[in-house]
């Protein structure tokens, strides 16, 4: 069976690149994406730590990281035609000083390989359906081909943690409601520092510095903004699906109104608080 060749940079139009449909917001949100998936290498190395014994496992998480480092290349030469004052090189430094992750952990932070995995499965859910987001979004030509590259791949991510995650769902025993406690527990995590780092050493003027909880805001308010209703349904589908519970049940449909009006809320909140 032949493996299909994955995209390169050499695939992306990028001579059709139009200045004129750059989004400002979009922009600034693209910046800081491009530095979090640059930072791939990173992640790689604690899960080849966490899973250093299964080597199937450790090879899955350096083609992984590759190509997500793929991503942040491709964004970030975005992001330089886009504004060419932007140093995507120098954003990675002051990302890489702000920001780091325990490279050396021996064990998951999830309590467990199968807690990583379903962590690692939300991971790739919410990038999936933001940069579908993105995409259907900008009116840019190759910003909508990058993110349309990158949206199909967090999917094909999303089915590769997913593969592993069945094998050590039949060593460890853990049950649907546990494996969603930890699933949201990750979703929560949206908020964190990696994002408000990425977005402050993007956007951040000289000599600024980094305040969490502006920067967290000031990135979240604009990505929350390019979500429309069937980005986040696709997405519950997919929490779904890793927890362990049935698709197009009353209880599906719940959770996707839920979860809608609970990202309303939160978008609201958000701008509410920027004015």
């Amino acid at each position: 069976m032949t493996t299909a060749k994955h995209w390169t940079l050499e695939d992306i139009p990028w001579d059709r690149f139009d200045r004129s449909q750059v989004d400002a917001d979009l922009l600034k949100v693209v910046k800081a994406a491009a530095l979090v998936e640059y930072n791939a290498n990173d992640y790689a190395a604690y899960l080849c730590n966490v899973f250093h014994d299964d080597d199937d496992f450790r090879d899955a998480s350096i083609g992984w990281a590759e190509e997500e480092v793929q991503h942040g290349t491709a964004l970030g030469r975005w992001a330089m035609l886009a504004d060419p004052d932007f140093n995507f090189e120098d954003a990675v430094r002051r990302f890489r000083q702000s920001y780091k992750i325990d490279v050396q952990a021996a064990a998951s932070t999830r309590g467990s390989r199968a807690g990583e995995l379903i962590a690692r499965c939300m991971v790739e859910t919410g990038t999936s359906s933001y940069y579908t987001a993105l995409a259907d979004a900008s009116d840019e030509p190759v910003l909508k081909a990058v993110c349309q590259r990158i949206a199909a791949d967090e999917l094909r991510h999303y089915k590769l943690f997913y593969t592993h995650l069945k094998t050590y769902l039949g060593r460890e025993k853990i049950g649907a409601f546990r494996r969603l406690r930890i699933a949201l527990g990750r979703i929560a995590e949206t908020e964190d520092d990696e994002l408000a780092c990425a977005y402050y050493a993007a956007n951040g003027a000289p000599g600024e510095a980094y305040v969490h909880a502006r920067h967290s805001r000031e990135y979240m308010r604009r990505a929350y903004g390019f979500y429309r209703p069937y980005h986040l349904d696709r997405a519950v589908g997919m929490i779904f699906k890793a927890c362990g519970f049935r698709p197009r049940t009353f209880l599906f449909r719940i959770a996707q109104i839920l979860a809608w009006r609970l990202f309303q809320r939160r978008a609201h909140s958000l701008q509410k608080a920027a004015a």
